[in-house]
């Protein structure tokens, strides 16, 4: 799994990116990964699973067993989706499509009911989805990009899990995708970095709140890992040799950071953890992880 040091070269997307155009291509079909049966019979929904982590995840979850729920953000996405749920359905599991727009309450609040009635209920929610925009100057930051930011980010896990909880059984698991800025800070993308500390702060409270009910919450903190949305996001400049900074010296590749979200939704691998961020990081250490 571990990959040789490969410079990423400068490029850049429109957003929200698509996998064809990255060069090098990412691993994030799970093609090495063998399933030991850890999800079987569970049905997940994997937010902004169509492409990178979120791919790398439903693909990981239909080899232990899981049907999967893949939801994405719009049209320029469409060929992404398909091929998670190509992947996901060559393992002889189910796979829905669901496109919309995690920004908006509506979207959210229907859609766990929709993918429980689809699939026949819901044990694992995953709040992956995610955006950003980079700008070095705070002050240039507009309320507009903030709330966007805001509500992709910290709304939409809000409004998906609350919507979920019905659904979800004892045992079930919720994680959300938090981030290395969200620990650290990062001073080109200030709202993004404060969204993600929000996430981590929701996870503790949340699995505080729903220890008793036997549903557990956890989350995934990636450093820098080559999905989409980097040459969607970023400068050119800063694309070229994207993660180099690490103490490992690379990116991370999705299909490395996937099996964290096996680990968390699997009852048999991780009963007796919840409130926890688990940060795949090359190398890096904080505090309080």
């Amino acid at each position: 799994m571990v990959e040789k040091p490969e410079s990423v070269p400068g490029q850049q997307q429109e957003y929200p990116g698509r996998t064809d155009a990255m060069r090098p291509l990412p691993r994030d079909e799970m093609r090495l990964y063998e399933g030991k049966g850890l999800l079987e019979g569970k049905r997940a929904l994997v937010a902004g699973g169509d492409s990178g982590i979120g791919r790398a995840v439903s693909v990981a979850f239909a080899k232990e067993g899981a049907d999967v729920a893949v939801v994405y953000y719009g049209d320029a996405e469409d060929d992404d989706a398909e091929r998670t749920a190509t992947l996901v359905r060559a393992q002889q599991r189910r796979c829905e499509l669901y496109k919309g727009d995690l920004a908006e309450e509506s979207f959210c609040t229907s859609l766990p009911g929709r993918v429980a009635q689809d699939l026949g209920g819901l044990d694992v929610l995953v709040n992956h989805a995610g955006t950003q925009a980079y700008q070095e100057d705070f002050t240039a930051i507009d309320t507009e990009q903030f709330d966007r930011t805001f509500r992709v980010n910290v709304y939409g896990p809000f409004w998906l899990t609350r919507a979920a909880l019905p659904y979800l059984p004892e045992g079930g698991s919720v994680i959300n995708t938090g981030s290395v800025n969200g620990l650290r800070g990062n001073k080109a993308l200030m709202d993004y970095s404060a969204s993600k500390a929000a996430v981590h702060i929701l996870t503790k409270s949340l699995a505080q709140s729903l220890a008793a009910s036997g549903i557990r919450v956890n989350c995934v903190a990636p450093g820098p890992v080559w999905t989409p949305l980097i040459p969607a996001t970023l400068p050119e400049d800063k694309v070229e040799g994207f993660g180099e900074q690490t103490p490992m010296g690379r990116k991370a590749q999705p299909d490395e950071i996937a099996p964290s979200y096996v680990f968390f939704a699997s009852e048999l691998l991780s009963s007796y953890y919840t409130g926890e961020v688990l940060a795949p990081i090359g190398g890096e250490t904080h505090p309080g992880t």
